[in-house]
């Protein structure tokens, strides 16, 4: 790909609509990012820390809550 075929690119995105555009804002970030190390706040580390320990004692939802949760989520 040439720079040409990517300003033409880029000059298509800025005709789309707002949602589209945050979109390929989105997609793109994330291509820049994907060989960057992806680095836990101490928050998240702590959240998979507790998830982890949960599971080790063998605390899971019930499937019957799980289903019901992708029930009214889809």
């Amino acid at each position: 790909m040439t720079k040409d075929q990517i300003e033409e690119v880029l000059d298509r995105v800025k005709t789309w609509s707002e949602e589209q555009q945050e979109k390929a804002v989105i997609l793109l970030l994330a291509l820049e990012d994907r060989d960057k190390p992806f680095v836990l706040s101490a928050e998240q580390r702590a959240s998979i820390d507790r998830g982890l320990e949960q599971a080790r004692r063998g605390e899971f939802v019930p499937d019957e809550e799980v289903k019901a949760f992708f029930d009214r989520h889809r």
